[in-house]
């Protein structure tokens, strides 16, 4: 009896001792993802809290039994330059696991030449890369009136930093969004509180893909 007992009380030792010990490692597996991005994912116009970024930290919370953290670093009006020249401190900052990068829309419609929209891109995933993120690129497309040439140079940059780096590629973050006037701002350009979840539904499976 003394024995059995004795048996007990180890097993009983041993399967707390287990559970001290697994808990951190769960969490340890945890991931940081980092947003880097424009109007589009900082919430330009709409409740922040309603945007596509924060319902992709709630849905991980729910769906997910590890505690990832979504950091949004994405600033309204951030071009490709701007971003690149913030980046190495976000990364020294947050050490994240995962970046996801939403840029370029605001350099093409400023005009900007497409070779030097796809070195910053490219410069940015090499640091990121570099620091062991991994890297989501959310594929993006400009008005037709821009011109032919220069709308295929610009959408090509993302297939072919994609096929480069082997990245996951959004093809399109906009996809059923853009050009649905019932899911625009009054600007057209800005989607609003309705086009959210969609949003998060184009990224989703290359985000959870990364992780």
């Amino acid at each position: 009896m003394l024995k059995a007992k004795n048996y007990i009380k180890q097993l009983a030792a041993s399967s707390f001792i287990s559970f001290v010990v697994l808990l951190p490692l769960q969490h340890a597996m945890a991931a940081k993802i980092l947003v880097l991005g424009d109007s589009l994912s900082a919430g330009y116009g709409i409740d922040v809290q309603k945007g596509w970024v924060n319902l992709l930290q709630q849905h991980l919370e729910q769906k997910s039994p590890k505690q990832h953290q979504v950091i949004n670093a994405s600033v309204s009006g951030e071009t490709t330059a701007g971003a690149l020249a913030r980046l190495p401190k976000l990364l020294q900052q947050y050490k994240p696991n995962v970046m996801l990068l939403e840029l370029g829309g605001n350099d093409g419609l400023r005009g900007q030449p497409p070779l030097s929209i796809q070195r910053n891109l490219e410069k940015m995933i090499q640091l990121a890369q570099q620091n062991g993120s991994k890297v989501v690129l959310f594929g993006m497309k400009i008005p037709p009136n821009y011109g032919g040439a220069y709308t295929k140079a610009f959408e090509q940059n993302y297939t072919v930093m994609s096929q480069k780096y082997n990245l996951p590629l959004v093809p399109f973050f906009l996809q059923g969004v853009a050009g649905n006037n019932g899911l625009m701002q009054a600007d057209l350009i800005h989607p609003n509180e309705k086009a959210q979840k969609l949003l998060l539904n184009n990224a989703l499976p290359y985000i959870k893909g990364a992780l």
